[in-house]
């Protein structure tokens, strides 16, 4: 079994953080379902579940036909008010006929790809975390793009952001581990400004504590990126120390106290989060990241008690 899946992560297109009430207003897009929310160890809230049934191509490395036909699961999240991701993800399983069957026969199983013909899932996860897209092939991406976008067009926002800034898109796959083995690895790369891939090996029991490993990940990871790219712009343009350090206020204002990896997490996948900190070593950038802010404006305070008196 293969699972696949795509995290899109951007700031919300308003002027302040939305508290927890209203996040989940903004979420509730589906009649009867309720929005998932938590205000422990940070405010989190959840859409409901959609499904998109697909049938298309599998992306392949070798560039080989294998048909896949079913569902595909897909939430918005909304993290400390501030962090909008979207995600979407499936399970792909061999189907038991060689043709396509109604539809009802897929809603029956929410979240699973039944693949049609032979199909090499190791080719398929390479083809989909490969670097160039396959056209009419499954895009996973697509999807958490239109949600976020849904999202975004809300007339509850502002659309006035505190600072601008890019999406990130994490593309991860979950192979099965091999026998006897229970634990979960992966190999994290950075193969753009935007694009991260994750290759994981588990247990098929992990998948679902897995899904929202990849969730926090690219929270963390767009967090990161983001902090880094705003202490870019703002300590190497142009101004004087105050004006470079009123650059960074949105940093401090609405990144540096949603640090938080693997709150949430199952304890099933610490490891795998302790193993992505021994290698690219997230928490300690970021801490490092955080000391050269308080620094510079630890100076810059400093500057202006030293400052003559007019």
């Amino acid at each position: 079994m293969l699972t696949l899946g795509e995290v899109h992560t951007g700031l919300l297109q308003n002027s302040s953080s939305l508290s927890l009430e209203n996040t989940a207003q903004l979420l509730d897009f589906l009649v009867g379902q309720r929005v998932r929310r938590s205000e422990r160890p940070i405010a989190y809230a959840v859409s409901p579940d959609q499904l998109t049934g697909i049938d298309c191509r599998l992306p392949t490395h070798t560039g080989s036909r294998t048909r896949g036909v079913g569902t595909v699961v897909s939430h918005a999240a909304v993290t400390g008010g501030h962090v909008l991701q979207g995600s979407t993800y499936t399970r792909l399983d061999r189907a038991a006929s060689n043709r396509r069957l109604i539809w009802s026969h897929y809603l029956s199983r929410p979240g699973w790809v039944e693949t049609i013909g032979k199909v090499d899932i190791r080719d398929v996860a390479q083809g989909f975390l490969g670097p160039t897209y396959q056209p009419q092939t499954l895009n996973l991406g697509a999807i958490s793009a239109r949600l976020i976008d849904a999202v975004q067009s809300s007339a509850r926002l502002d659309r006035r952001p505190p600072f601008r800034t890019k999406r990130t898109r994490l593309r991860w796959a979950v192979l099965p581990a091999p026998d006897q083995s229970t634990e979960a690895h992966g190999k994290f790369r950075i193969e753009s400004d935007t694009l991260r891939t994750l290759e994981l090996t588990a247990p098929q029991e992990a998948v679902p504590a897995l899904v929202e490993f990849c969730e926090d990940l690219a929270l963390h990871d767009w967090l990161l990126t983001t902090l880094l790219s705003l202490i870019e712009f703002s300590l190497t343009g142009p101004g004087t120390r105050t004006q470079r350090i009123d650059r960074l206020r949105p940093a401090i204002d609405c990144l540096l106290h949603l640090w938080m990896p693997a709150a949430r997490l199952d304890e099933s996948v610490l490891p795998v989060w302790r193993d992505l900190e021994h290698r690219p070593g997230f928490t300690r950038q970021w801490q490092t990241s955080v000391t050269r802010i308080r620094d510079q404006v630890t100076l810059s305070t400093i500057a202006l008690l030293e400052a003559p008196s007019r």
